[in-house]
């Protein structure tokens, strides 16, 4: 049975006696293991770590800290398949959508490898008389990551390589659900010459976040998760006095205008409605079809969806797996009934869908939900507003763009949102009014470049600042304004009247 601890130091760190969490196996349900769940003790250790190092780091000059940076980037590249297997076997998503996930989350190391340039400051020569002036940024300290299940090597990526490269010492604390990932990259760091204690581990579940959240060495916290959580990390981390950026949840829209490809729409319902078994931030959830396109691209999407491949992760015919535990595949499996309840028309039921083997998925072992697609979702019903947060599509037919605009607006969400169609104007329009965070144009998930950053809007974010790009590395850093007077030896003496600009 496999037992995940804690990295601490520069070394793996267990506690006899600890409380414990199952490692289930989403495709069987069966427990393959245990992880710890760290005490108050635990994670003191980790920031007495973290502060030990930070010195040392932060005056690392930024060509070393580039220099660990590519190694650990080439090391988490050649074992990418490995990660990847661990990221199926514990969360249960396909071997293929695993590797995109260590890809995407790659694009951010490769970002953070630019840190000597992203960290140039200004300078202003003789603001006075033989006065200069110039602005650096300088790294925080100690900072933690915490982090969901959907993605356990891609939003730790988001986080860690800008925090490290701007000179921070870093504590991740990803989920309890599907941990093995967060030791496999803290190993790549200690084999890339990062020093002991600049990276450490800390699973765990309440206890240690809260511990993290109020501990005065941790000068800042970024978090990925449910919107509840998210609002209770913000206020708790701010009223620690910290630095909080907290992405929540979302209910991400695809308007959808007469004149678009509806091929290509469908297409992109499906591909973005439930990869990863809709266990994505910004997948799309509800499209709202414009009159009078609803018919046939609900035609188009059922045929696509019924053509689906549902099986293990490690199955290379799989094209989606299970949800992550029992109790998530339940909450969403309920959803189901709720929408038949408010009106909705389910045309297709993924508790009939077969897994790989030809059974049932609701008969079969496992956390098993196979894609739903309900029609005619009332605008404002639960189905259409809550998150789900797995393969349930909902269509949502409206009269007019401004109909689909106004239900997106007044959304309680801001993640991310896409517009389908050939007309330029309409396209330039929706992404001036819509009041969303991300926006796609013919693109189904408009998750940003790592050189831009990641972030919604309204309840979907809690703080001001969005993860990696520039907006990350600010984060990350404080400015400093230096103003400095190197006098020549034929100064004036002492003048005790009031400094003034010259």
């Amino acid at each position: 049975m496999k037992h995940v601890a804690h990295w601490i130091a520069g070394e793996p760190a267990s506690v006899a006696g600890s409380r414990t969490a199952q490692l289930c196996d989403p495709a069987t349900g069966q427990t393959g293991g245990t992880v710890e769940l760290a005490s108050t003790a635990e994670v003191e250790a980790a920031v007495a770590a973290a502060k030990a190092a930070f010195p040392a780091w932060r005056d690392a000059s930024l060509m070393k800290r580039t220099q660990i940076l590519f190694r650990f980037r080439e090391l988490m590249d050649r074992h990418r398949d490995e990660l990847a297997a661990l990221i199926s076997a514990e969360h249960g998503k396909v071997h293929a959508d695993a590797l995109g996930e260590v890809a995407r989350g790659l694009e951010v190391v490769e970002f953070a490898c630019g840190i000597p340039h992203l960290l140039k400051g200004g300078f202003s020569e003789n603001v006075s008389t033989r006065v200069d002036s110039y602005a650096i940024r300088q790294p925080l300290g100690v900072v933690a990551g915490i982090t969901p299940f959907n993605f356990p090597a891609m939003v730790p990526m988001w986080m860690y390589p800008v925090a490290i490269a701007c000179g921070n010492t870093f504590i991740l604390k990803p989920s309890e659900k599907d941990p093995s990932a967060s030791l496999l990259m803290a190993s790549l760091w200690k084999r890339a010459g990062l020093p002991d204690g600049v990276f450490n581990v800390v699973q765990g579940d309440k206890e240690a976040v809260d511990r993290l959240l109020e501990h005065p060495d941790v000068r800042a916290v970024s978090f990925v998760g449910s919107t509840p959580i998210a609002r209770y990390v913000y206020e708790t981390g701010t009223a620690h006095g910290k630095r909080v950026q907290a992405l929540g949840g979302a209910k991400n829209h695809m308007l959808v205008l007469p004149d678009a490809d509806l091929d290509l729409v469908a297409d992109a319902a499906v591909s973005a409605g439930f990869g990863s078994a809709g266990e994505r931030c910004m997948a799309i959830s509800v499209v709202l079809a414009v009159d009078p396109v609803g018919d046939e691209l609900v035609d188009k999407i059922v045929s696509r969806v019924q053509r689906l491949t549902v099986g293990p992760g490690d199955d290379p015919a799989s094209e989606m797996g299970p949800l992550v535990t029992g109790e998530h595949r339940d909450k969403v499996a309920s959803y189901l009934d709720l929408g038949v309840e408010e009106g909705a028309k389910l045309v297709v039921d993924g508790r009939s869908t077969p897994v790989l083997g030809g059974t049932a998925a609701a008969d079969t072992p496992g956390f098993w939900l196979g894609p739903t697609v309900l029609d005619h979702v009332p605008a404002g019903s639960r189905v259409h507003r809550e998150e789900i947060f797995g393969p349930v599509l909902s269509i949502v037919r409206v009269s007019s763009y401004e109909e689909g605009l106004e239900l997106i607006n007044t959304g309680e969400y801001g993640n991310g949102t896409a517009i389908f169609t050939n007309d330029g104007g309409a396209a330039r329009r929706f992404q001036n009014e819509v009041e969303v965070g991300m926006v796609g144009i013919n693109v189904p998930i408009p998750v940003p470049m790592a050189f831009y950053s990641f972030g919604g809007w309204k309840a979907s974010l809690f703080g001001d600042t969005h993860v990696h790009g520039a907006e990350g590395v600010h984060f990350y850093t404080r400015g400093k304004v230096v103003t400095s007077r190197w006098l020549d030896p034929s100064h004036g003496g002492v003048n005790l009247g009031f400094p003034t600009n010259k």
